[in-house]
């Protein structure tokens, strides 16, 4: 594994002990970064014990969603000789998995973080991998300028490639940066290639002679660009998901969008102009791509009102009804409307996914009238999401399945099903991720925000409005209220007690029969493998004794999942309450949903015990 040991190191003046000095002494020999060699010097000098260690303490985890860490100098952090080291291991990985790997080769992209101080940015990072396979005479496609996410899964089925690069943090904070890998199926990698790149990047560390020299690229014939072509294709297979195009032309709906100073806006753009739709007004200030992401506080869209308040304030200027928010790469989606109140309701990733799948299958089934087509029809969501798209393909037909959190499941499972022939119409997370166009194997809010935008026009030729709607599928497939939140706990220990208690409830090695009032009727533990719903007690689901998570089937309707984050301090909890058709008041299983949900941190969680800190309004 890649997580070294970290030594205990005292204050300035006790001097390194033999593996900092090893690792220090090793990057001064193989640095060429003029910025992050020197700030290493200077640590050094003033025998800085503390930065030294946060810099060489332990070696980026490459995990299935690669790296991603702070950009700076050592082992620690994202730089150009850490992107080397990473790249060496994963071409000689690729060189062992494909034999064809020089025919074929890999693409790589990036979005436009930056930062200065270190010298390292998504574009830099690009190159320097670029460098690394070339050398090797690995065809490198390489896009010119910044894409969004989902174009490199894009261009690795569509080109046929063996792997896809994107340098990406996606909606971090601005000083992170990241390396996320795909394979040659055009998903997402799963275990154990993670496992195999770790080892490679282990034995491949010293940087290989060419691997500075980035200038060599420039006029190899094996550097590919393909943004033109791709860009081409992208949208013209977009335009097969146009459904009302004669609507889309004449429609009065007026729609604002930001990309939160990332990659999206060009994209969302020419989307439109593909499904012959007036281009969305842009939020001004945030329009074009900048590192610095000045006017957030994070550049994360699922955070609600606070990312979208230049976006509210536009909306109501320009009289524009609908808010469509990428994150800055553009994979993820958030939609607000403006309601008759004049209050703005933005919609959470379960009911967007909800408004999508209704919409996705309603045109598919007007295109595709023949009943027996549903037979080999799917939908998927990850486990931790609304089971909405469960409810609609009960009662229309259709397939529905849950896979692992995390669109590297869906993406992985949606290709399979479609190798047998399948037809895969939709995939979504609550983290505001969808995938409405298989023809990506990701999550994907170019194609996302142009589809809901063309759900808008046309349920205003009905007079109708995307919240009218949602409440409409409710009634349809019963009402689907869903409740998530987290607490924060740094220590391990604490988060392996708390999940511990929850199996040994009673001392004798039961899991709890209730919690508080509501009776628990199933029981399925992913971190152990164990589902007492299944006739030999055994989860159908991958499980992983890495992770905690347990989920809760109550007597009510009810389901919760309490887990840990793979990427964050955080217990995270995820509840839902579904009632059949026809009967509800939402207001009163709003009302019943808050008593679970407050019984799960009272019993559960027990965050006084425990000492949790509550997730910050």
């Amino acid at each position: 594994t890649l997580v070294a040991t970290t030594p205990a190191l005292g204050g300035s003046g006790v001097g390194m002990d033999a593996r900092l000095e090893q690792e220090t002494a090793q990057w001064l020999r193989w640095d060429k970064n003029p910025l992050t060699l020197e700030s290493v010097k200077q640590l050094i000098a003033e025998d800085n014990m503390e930065e030294l260690q946060k810099c060489f303490g332990a070696r980026m985890e490459f995990g299935t969603a690669g790296l991603r860490a702070p950009m700076g100098a050592g082992i620690s952090h994202m730089n150009d000789l850490t992107i080397i080291q990473t790249t060496q291991g994963f071409c000689r990985y690729l060189e062992e998995q494909f034999s064809d790997l020089k025919q074929r080769g890999i693409v790589i992209s990036f979005d436009a973080r930056a930062h200065p101080s270190s010298g390292g940015s998504s574009r830099r990072f690009a190159r320097l991998a670029a460098t690394t396979f070339i050398s090797q005479g690995i065809p490198v496609h390489l896009f010119s300028d910044i894409t969004p996410t989902p174009f490199v899964p894009y261009t690795v089925s569509h080109l046929k490639l063996c792997a896809g690069i994107m340098i990406t943090a996606s909606h971090n904070p601005k000083q992170d940066n990241g390396y996320k890998v795909y394979w040659d199926n055009g998903a997402q990698i799963i275990s154990p290639h993670d496992k195999g790149i770790s080892q490679a990047i282990e034995e491949n560390l010293e940087p290989w002679p060419q691997a500075w020299d980035d200038s060599l690229i420039d006029d190899s014939p094996l550097l590919h660009n393909p943004s033109a072509s791709i860009n081409a294709s992208y949208f013209e297979d977009l335009k097969k998901y146009c459904f009302h195009r004669s609507i889309n032309r004449e429609t009065k709906v007026k729609f604002v969008h930001t990309s939160v100073h990332g990659v999206g806006h060009n994209f969302v753009r020419l989307a439109f102009k593909a499904f012959d739709l007036v281009p969305p007004e842009a939020v001004a200030q945030q329009k074009d791509p900048d590192p610095e992401f000045p006017t957030v506080k994070y550049p994360n869209p699922e955070e609600g009102k606070g990312v979208l308040t230049l976006s509210f304030a536009l909306a109501d200027k320009t009289k524009a009804k609908i808010i469509l928010a990428n994150d800055p790469d553009a994979d993820r989606l958030a939609v607000a409307e403006k309601q008759d109140s004049g209050e703005w309701r933005v919609f959470s990733g379960n009911e967007l996914g909800a408004l999508l799948g209704w919409w996705l299958f309603t045109s598919w089934k007007e295109k595709n009238p023949d009943r027996n087509a549903l037979k080999d029809t799917y939908m998927l969501s990850s486990t931790v999401s609304s089971k909405i798209l469960r409810a609609i393909a009960l009662k229309e037909g259709f397939h529905f399945e849950e896979t692992l959190t995390g669109f590297k499941w869906m993406g992985n499972r949606a290709k399979q099903l479609m190798d047998q022939g399948k037809t895969v119409l939709f995939a979504f997370e609550e983290a505001i991720g969808y995938m409405c166009c298989p023809f990506v194997l990701d999550k994907d809010g170019v194609s996302a925000a142009v589809i809901s935008a063309e759900l808008a026009s046309f349920l205003a030729t009905k007079n109708l409005s995307l919240s009218q709607q949602l409440k409409a599928i409710y009634v349809e497939y019963g009402y689907h209220i869903t409740k998530a939140s987290y607490f924060i706990c740094h220590d391990q220990d604490t988060i392996k007690k708390l999940f511990g208690n929850l199996r040994n409830y009673d001392g004798k090695n039961n899991y709890p029969k209730t919690c508080g009032k509501f009776e628990i009727s199933a029981i399925r533990d992913l971190t152990t493998g164990y589902d007492d719903s299944q006739p030999d007690k055994k989860a159908v689901l991958p499980t992983s004794k890495s992770s905690q998570m347990i989920t809760f089937t109550f007597a009510n309707g009810g389901v919760a999942t309490m887990r840990t984050s793979g990427t964050e301090p955080k217990i995270k909890y995820y509840a839902e309450l579904c009632a059949p058709p026809g009967n509800s008041d939402p207001e009163q299983l709003k009302k019943e949903l808050n008593e679970l949900v407050n019984a799960i941190e009272e019993n559960f969680f027990q965050p006084q015990k425990y000492n949790l800190q509550p997730k910050s309004e």
